[in-house]
């Protein structure tokens, strides 16, 4: 895991097997003021998401050891508030799949790829969002 920007701001888990999809959400997420770690596979994001805290994660559909939704429910059994963005070259967000995961509470809002800058910026103010921040300021006080 790598962690960037360690400052006060929200903490960001990217969970993504391709290099260069944790650099473009590192930059764009720090580049709006959030700290990001980075985890390349589902083993050590949960590793991770066991030791510390965080406000949202993003999370590859298809990762080397398990996929995107499985370790959506996984995270959910760790942390049933935190926001789960799925970020998807596979599925598109119409996808029953995506739709049922949606539906259900298990991610909080899907992204494909490739994807745009805007579309970050969007999740990142997104009503879900403010509501997981709310969930974490309550767990903390």
């Amino acid at each position: 895991m790598t962690t960037s920007n360690d400052n006060n701001s929200e903490l960001i888990l990217i969970v993504d097997d391709e290099v260069d999809i944790c650099w473009s959400l590192e930059y764009i997420l720090n580049k709006n003021n959030f700290c990001t770690a980075i985890a390349t596979s589902a083993r050590d994001a949960l590793l991770t998401l066991r030791k510390q805290r965080f406000h949202l994660v993003f999370i590859d559909a298809k990762l080397p050891d398990i996929d995107g939704l499985e370790l959506a429910r996984q995270i959910r059994l760790i942390d049933p508030h935190i926001s789960i963005v799925m970020v998807s070259g596979y599925f598109y967000e119409d996808d029953v799949l995506v739709q049922q995961a949606i539906g259900q509470g298990l991610i909080s809002a899907f992204i494909s790829k490739p994807f745009l800058q805007e579309e970050i910026v969007r999740v990142l103010d997104s009503p879900f969002k403010k509501a997981s921040s709310v969930f974490m300021n309550k767990a903390q006080s």
